[in-house]
């Protein structure tokens, strides 16, 4: 009976050691595997430390490949406090370096923490401060790679682009709209320490950090250039208040160069104000369009066949009364008899308010909404503005007839070159946009893409071509002649249009603009100007924006390497007009027999002798009169 018991015991103690077994088996195999990755996790948090590494910016790309937007690498400091022997030492040498109090270093090298990063002072550091900091060679002082965006064409595009913070987060424009495609991921240095943050001898670990998307935008490099340098150009020539261009694609919506004035220098924007960095004058700004919304009222009754431009008159006495109101002509006493060609050509405001009439009320307005205007075309820029139009159940005659030659209504720039586009592309309105690609920077693959975008038909081919061939008569023979470029079709249409300002008309103070496309018979490219007020010049869209506008279509056209048209027009010239003149064939002729037949040109001569060897311009090309021909001369044989 005792040897019984004691077995039993025995297979009891036995049973329990087995079980305590079991569950220490089971407790480890539930760190060792279960709770591993969290255990490590738990455990790396206590003797890893990462200095950070930040990921560089996404670049940013005109459509040719021209880096527009791109990063520095620079340096910045971080602390690891507890690594750092001699506090007070070490405060007062970085205070000195950096040009700051002792008090506020000390309190970086003192705090309780593992890592500490010296912001802002010790952020985006220069080479020789940074330099200065490593020569000090202080344990548990570290200088990180920081990534710090440039923009190497300073000022160029800044609306656009907008800018970084110190922190290279984006805050306005493109910058700020697509971050979260531009900005990278950060990588690190890790390294291992122990409780108290000493550093231990262990191999460090190094992890990449992954840079920002690249974008692609729709932005022509040369005509973007060539917009900046002529807005610049009209700043110091006329002192505006403000000026603007926009330059795109009619037949896809794409911008090709966008700019205003005032403009910012994102790499400085802590010098500017909130204004002048947020508005961004060619998708923000409202204003009274002037003549170059009498395009929409003439596409409109072309469209309804309500004129004839060639058979169909009107007579200008300088004014046209409609209910008790007097609306006069630019002109003092008026153009007299015109076909409506010639209103066009002339910008008669009589003339379009008797089409505007014609058309109607209802009829004026729903092709005006059907062009675009009263709400946001939708590019894919911030701070877009919507324009105003006339509420419908207060439209009576007058009103009708002042939207008629572009007053009353209100809208922005990017509408007009958007709907301008449509009335002469083949009456189709696009969407605009600026952004062409979003691409991964290592194997350029496309992340997103953006085409061009119908958003409705809007008039026939048939009504287009009329519209081209009005708006080319313009250059041609009307107002907008000093857009005229030779061997080229030249479309356009000048603008001048009276500010408003507490519900009444300045006096003396206009926003003069011109929206001109080439070629006439079909357009590549076009450009909308507008400079507001003008100093010391009369202010008319002809004399001032057409010219500048011209500018930049002559760059266009070697940008876009567009080549020149058959069956162009000669100008009509007045009498203050520079002539374009072809230079003759004088080489081999006597010096003064070829000096009667450049009588028409500045003459330069190279060499000495009394015969033409070499003329520059060659014979056939046409310059303006009183432009410069080089001679080489020499002797006889």
């Amino acid at each position: 009976m005792f040897f019984k018991n004691i077995h039993v015991r025995i297979k009891i103690v036995l049973i329990v050691i087995i079980f305590l077994f079991s569950l220490i088996v089971g407790k480890v195999f539930y760190i060792q595997v279960i709770q591993y990755d969290k255990l490590k996790k738990s455990a790396n948090g206590l003797w890893s430390r990462n200095l950070p590494i930040e990921a560089n910016r996404g670049l940013i790309y005109d459509r040719n490949g021209v880096v527009i937007a791109t990063n520095l690498t620079t340096t910045s400091l971080v602390l690891i406090p507890n690594q750092i022997k001699d506090k007070e030492s070490t405060a007062r040498s970085l205070a000195s370096i950096l040009n700051v109090e002792y008090e506020e270093m000390y309190k970086h090298v003192s705090k309780k923490t593992s890592i500490e990063r010296v912001h802002p002072e010790g952020r985006r550091l220069s080479y020789e401060v940074a330099n200065a900091i490593s020569e000090l060679k202080i344990d548990g002082v570290y200088l990180v790679k920081e990534s710090k965006r440039n923009y190497p064409y300073d000022t160029y595009l800044s609306h656009t682009l907008g800018f970084v913070g110190i922190d290279n987060q984006g805050l306005s424009g493109l910058e700020l709209m697509y971050n979260d495609y531009l900005t990278g991921s950060y990588g690190a240095i890790k390294y291992y320490s122990d409780a108290k943050g000493n550093r231990l001898e262990l191999a460090e670990a190094y992890e990449k950090p992954q840079d920002g998307i690249n974008m692609t935008l729709t932005i022509n490099h040369k005509i973007q250039t060539s917009l900046e340098r002529e807005l610049d150009n009209a700043v110091i020539k006329y002192n505006p208040d403000q000026a603007l261009g926009i330059v795109m694609d009619p037949n896809s919506g794409e911008i090709l160069a966008i700019s205003s004035r005032p403009n910012f220098s994102p790499s400085n924007y802590q010098n500017y104000t909130t204004e002048e960095i947020n508005r961004n004058l060619p998708v923000w700004a409202t204003y009274e369009p002037g003549s170059t919304f009498k395009i929409i009222t003439l596409a409109t009754a072309l469209e309804e066949k309500l004129v004839d431009l060639n058979n169909d008159t009107f007579f200008d006495s300088g004014g046209i009364k409609v209910e008790n109101a007097t609306l006069h002509c630019w002109k003092h006493g008026g153009h007299g008899n015109q076909t409506f060609l010639e209103v066009v050509e002339n910008s008669c405001n009589p003339g379009f308010v008797q089409l505007g009439l014609k058309i109607g009320k209802d009829t004026l307005f729903n092709y005006i909404k059907n062009f675009g205007f009263g709400k946001k075309t939708g590019v894919d820029l911030n701070g877009e503005g919507s324009g105003i139009l006339f509420n419908e159940n207060k439209i009576g005659l007058v009103e009708l007839a002042t939207t008629s030659f572009g007053q009353g209504v209100s809208v922005t720039p990017i509408q007009q070159i958007t709907a301008v586009s449509a009335a002469i592309n083949g009456g189709y309105l696009y969407k605009p946009y600026i952004v062409k690609s979003l691409n991964e920077p290592e194997t350029n693959t496309v992340i997103k893409e953006n085409s061009k975008q119908l958003v409705r038909k809007v008039l026939s081919e048939e009504t287009s071509e009329k519209v081209r061939y009005a708006l080319e008569s313009v250059v041609t023979n009307g107002t907008g002649r000093p857009a005229f470029i030779d061997k080229y079709r030249v479309g356009g249409k000048t603008g001048t249009a009276q500010k408003v300002k507490n519900g009444r008309y300045m006096v003396g103070n206009y926003i003069v603009s011109f929206m001109g496309f080439l070629p006439a018979d079909d357009p590549k490219v076009i450009v909308y100007v507008a400079v507001d007020n003008a100093k010391g010049v009369t202010q008319y869209g002809g004399t001032i924006a057409a010219p500048i506008a011209r500018n930049i279509l002559l760059d266009a056209i070697d940008a876009l390497e567009i080549e020149e048209r058959i069956g162009w027009s000669e100008k009509e010239y007045n009498y203050y007009d520079k002539k374009y003149i072809e230079i003759p064939n004088v080489v081999g002729m006597k010096v003064k027999d070829a000096l009667k037949l450049l009588k028409s040109f500045k003459i330069e001569f190279t060499g000495t002798g009394e015969v033409v060897k070499y003329q520059t311009p060659s014979s056939g090309t046409r310059i303006y009169e009183g432009e410069s021909v080089r001679l080489l001369v020499g002797s006889e044989g």
